[in-house]
């Protein structure tokens, strides 16, 4: 069967804005633009990357299924948080750090996927209304537990739950009827006045936007919950906006959205080193779309399929990719071969 190309075009939007929001991170404070589009991106980027995710959980309970999420999910996360630490060091950044309980780049993603999947062992047997308002109340309160934070990603796994339930629950049908002329109009009306707020606003401090905080450590011990509750909102209308907005026809760069998973491991290896190197600079409004240019290709670069035939050992733990492509080779060096023998 072939493949719905909304859900690869969504997939490959959403790690487009991971890519350019990781780009344009330490140059945010050097030109007005680049802030706000950063702030804009990490208001639903992240949450709207999450749902995606829960959309195609299937919320299985069995020892072999959680025994294949260890290892889809977990493996990965060890040899990459290894393979981070010592990039990291080779390039210059920071100290030895061999710690495997404080996520390296964008590694808490993987912990935090995997305890989704054994949240969801619960919720489902939950209605999703309640089970959706419960995982809310409880991303909002975990922030006031100071014990709660970066390590084990333990605070962006509450945090960000709720979406992954989201998406869990939200069904194909309910995507596509949305997708009218009307509500697209409000989407994009929701995504524009967001970023003109934004513009005309004080920025808002990254920290709040990333999760990985309690409400203590951001200053905001009584109140924090109260702002979150306003992020969880704002975040909902963006992520509900672009998957109203996100195209059902097939492009000829759709079928770059089935290896996401593979730009979002490696894409650290490259704007690491650019950041380290120095090799980014922006000093004017138009720099902006240079970056947006570097942030697709590389998408484009990591997507495609020698990245995907040479990293499939590391990233899915399989090597049939390699032994399809030594196979093919093989059956093209004996044809030759006979050729010249005949």
């Amino acid at each position: 069967m072939q493949r719905e190309a909304y859900f690869d075009n969504a997939k490959l939007l959403f790690i487009f804005l991971v890519v350019f929001g990781h780009l344009i991170q330490p140059l945010k404070s050097q030109i007005e633009l680049v802030n706000v589009l950063y702030q804009w991106i990490y208001l639903f980027h992240m949450p709207v990357f999450v749902l995606a995710s829960g959309f195609f959980a299937k919320g299985e309970s069995d020892k072999g299924y959680i025994r294949k999420l260890a290892k889809r999910i977990l493996i990965p996360y060890f040899l990459f948080q290894i393979f981070y630490s010592i990039y990291f060091l080779g390039i210059g950044k920071g100290s030895w750090d061999n710690s495997l309980y404080d996520p390296q780049w964008g590694l808490w993603f993987l912990l935090s996927l995997f305890s989704w999947h054994l949240l969801l062992i619960i919720y489902k047997r939950i209605s999703p209304l309640l089970g959706i308002a419960i995982a809310f109340a409880i991303g909002i309160g975990a922030g006031y537990l100071p014990f709660i934070g970066p390590e084990f990603s333990l605070s962006r796994t509450m945090v960000f739950f709720p979406f992954f339930l989201i998406g869990y629950w939200l069904s194909k049908e309910q995507l596509f009827n949305s997708q009218t002329v009307n509500k697209k109009a409000v989407a994009c009306g929701i995504l524009v006045t967001v970023f003109v707020v934004s513009y005309v606003t004080p920025t808002i401090p990254a920290d709040w936007l990333f999760g990985s905080q309690s409400y203590q450590t951001l200053e905001a011990s009584l109140y924090g919950g109260l702002f979150r509750a306003a992020l969880y909102g704002i975040a909902a209308l963006m992520v509900f906006s672009v998957l109203i907005l996100v195209p059902r026809q097939r492009f000829s760069f759709t079928s770059l959205g089935q290896n996401t998973m593979y730009v979002y491991l490696l894409h650290g290896v490259i704007i690491q080193y650019g950041r380290q190197a120095k090799l980014l600079a922006v000093d004017h409004n138009l720099d902006t779309i240079g970056l947006a240019v570097i942030a697709a290709a590389i998408v484009w670069f990591l997507s495609s399929k020698w990245v995907q035939l040479f990293a499939q050992p590391i990233v899915e733990l399989q090597t049939s990719g390699i032994q399809h492509w030594w196979a093919e080779r093989s059956k093209k060096a004996r044809y030759h071969f006979k050729e010249k023998s005949s």
